[in-house]
């Protein structure tokens, strides 16, 4: 397969970015590999943002986002110190494009036909039936593995790298990007494997709030997954879980579900193209949606940081 634009792109800022972070190679996939970057105090005890892009190959706008972010993130480390005086107490860990070979096939699963969101290890939850994650067969969407099978392992990466990043601080905030349902931009957060509320509710409410009041003309409806559909398999259902397990910290997990219905209803033509219905194809609505999210991300950065006060 040939090389990613996305791919070519994040290669071009993670070579700056190794002057001030630390890049890995989380894995390799069929020559793809999945790379991740880290800013910041190596403290294991620290708060952490973590920042997650690309997890379905066809939502190409949620890798195009955590790149944006990574670039502000650069530029601000060559003159901002007061940026340099938080990454002191606590880091920035981003995973831009987790599914390479899904994206270079065009497609949300990734090249086993695994859809990545719903492989983590099924804990018995009733999901909604078939979008809910199936496992009769990869050629239909939504399948989540083999009944027994291994994580594939783009999931199994994310989640190592998700324990060593975020298990060990007092709390982590954790924004993994998406795209493709409804009219207005989502911020999920779990449970999405159950209508259960989750026992750090009080804490999702808190986060709520300071956005409310920091962001007071947001555009972002804040609700559990679960109020719209519930998922088998749930990735971060499974990190948060094994995090509260683990006691000492706590691990807040928001999904952002950028509403891609808007993009198609202010021009139709989008349908005919193959990432039309999931991303913004006219070049201004895309640096539009760049822009967008960058005051959330700033934003919950700093209500990391400064967890105590809130």
């Amino acid at each position: 397969m040939s090389d990613l634009p996305e791919l070519t792109q994040l290669r071009r800022v993670l070579d700056t970015a190794a002057r001030w972070g630390r890049v890995e190679t989380l894995a390799e996939i069929d020559g793809y590999p999945v790379l991740a970057v880290t800013f910041g105090t190596t403290r294991p005890d620290a708060p952490a943002l973590l920042v997650v892009g690309g997890v379905h190959g066809l939502e190409r706008i949620g890798t195009a986002v955590a790149i944006a972010y990574l670039q502000t993130v650069v530029a601000q480390l060559g003159w901002d110190e007061l940026l340099h005086h938080a990454l002191a107490q606590c880091r920035i860990a981003v995973v831009p494009l987790l599914n390479p070979v899904g994206m270079a096939l065009g497609r949300r699963a990734n090249g086993n036909g695994v859809d990545l969101m719903r492989n983590a290890p099924d804990p018995g939850k009733i999901g909604t039936p078939f979008v809910g994650g199936q496992t009769w067969s990869p050629r239909l969407p939504w399948f989540m593995g083999r009944p027994g099978a291994a994580m594939e392992p783009e999931a199994a990466a994310l989640v190592r790298f998700v324990e060593r990043s975020a298990f060990d601080s007092p709390l982590a905030l954790a924004l993994d990007l998406h795209s493709g349902f409804g009219l207005v931009d989502r911020l999920w957060y779990p449970y999405a494997g159950t209508r259960a509320p989750l026992p750090d509710l009080p804490r999702i409410r808190a986060l709520a709030r300071l956005l409310d009041e920091t962001l007071p003309n947001h555009v972002y409806r804040i609700e559990p997954t679960a109020q719209v559909y519930t998922i088998r398999g749930d990735l971060w259902d499974h990190l948060y879980d094994l995090r509260r397990a683990r006691g000492g910290g706590v691990l807040l997990p928001l999904t952002l579900e950028m509403g891609s219905w808007t993009w198609v209803r202010k021009n139709p033509r989008q349908l005919l193209s193959r990432d039309g219905r999931w991303n913004p194809v006219a070049p201004h609505r895309e640096r539009r949606t760049l822009r967008r999210h960058l005051p959330l991300l700033d934003v919950l950065f700093r209500a990391a940081r400064s967890y105590t006060a809130w």
